[in-house]
């Protein structure tokens, strides 16, 4: 699936594909840790990292008693102050909006960090839903999340592409029979980006104007 000309809708994961969170969040991993007496080995974390950070901590050995402490010492430990969008994001997708684009995020994150990241960006009026790990049962791959924005916004799979930056990303899409878009990130697992088979590959945000340059503003005002 490679026609970006029916696509209408354009649904994004957050981290690391629309902001620089990724040497913020490993802090706040090590600190969490560190804080609950569990060994978190670098190279460990940077083999198995996922955007379900739940696996992290199985894979980790943290017990599973402790994982609701965890997110709460990796929210504290992260901190109140937003992280900065990636270099590009903030013109790309206030451009995708202004040609008639409708633009969502999906992602792993807390709906309670993810949304104070968004209202402090200049990206604050351009979502039109937004699915957090609050609101997805089954998490990355699984397509739920996607599913879910999909129906609230009226919208077909034919005619959306999700964009992300980690294979898990790119298998929720597939699940979905979305359009995969797949850009490089700071984060661990970009490196393996390529195996998971993106309909488009990116090295940065800023080339999805390069292949998303439809006016469907015109287009609604002619049907």
């Amino acid at each position: 699936m490679s026609d970006t000309l029916k696509i209408t809708t354009l649904l994004f994961d957050w981290d690391g594909t629309l902001v620089d969170s990724a040497a913020k969040g490993l802090l706040a991993f090590q600190w969490a840790f560190a804080e609950l007496g569990v060994p978190f080995p670098i190279e460990v974390y940077e083999s198995i990292y996922s955007p379900n950070w739940y696996s992290i901590y199985e894979a980790l050995n943290l017990p599973k008693e402790q994982w609701e402490r965890a997110d709460e010492l990796w929210l504290q430990h992260y901190g109140e102050q937003a992280a900065n969008l990636i270099d590009g994001a903030a013109t790309t997708l206030l451009n995708l909006s202004s040609r008639g684009y409708r633009l969502g995020v999906v992602s792993s994150g807390s709906e309670r960090r993810v949304c104070r990241e968004i209202e402090r960006s200049d990206l604050r009026d351009c979502f039109e839903v937004l699915i957090c790990n609050e609101q997805m049962v089954n998490k990355k791959p699984h397509p739920e999340g996607l599913e879910t924005a999909l129906r609230h916004l009226g919208r077909s799979s034919s005619e959306a592409a999700y964009v992300g930056d980690a294979p898990q990303d790119i298998q929720m899409g597939k699940h979905a029979n979305v359009m995969t878009i797949g850009v490089r990130s700071a984060y661990p697992t970009s490196v393996n980006l390529l195996s998971a088979q993106p309909d488009l590959l990116l090295e940065t945000i800023s080339e999805l104007s390069q292949h998303f340059h439809q006016d469907h503003q015109r287009q609604s005002a002619r049907a």
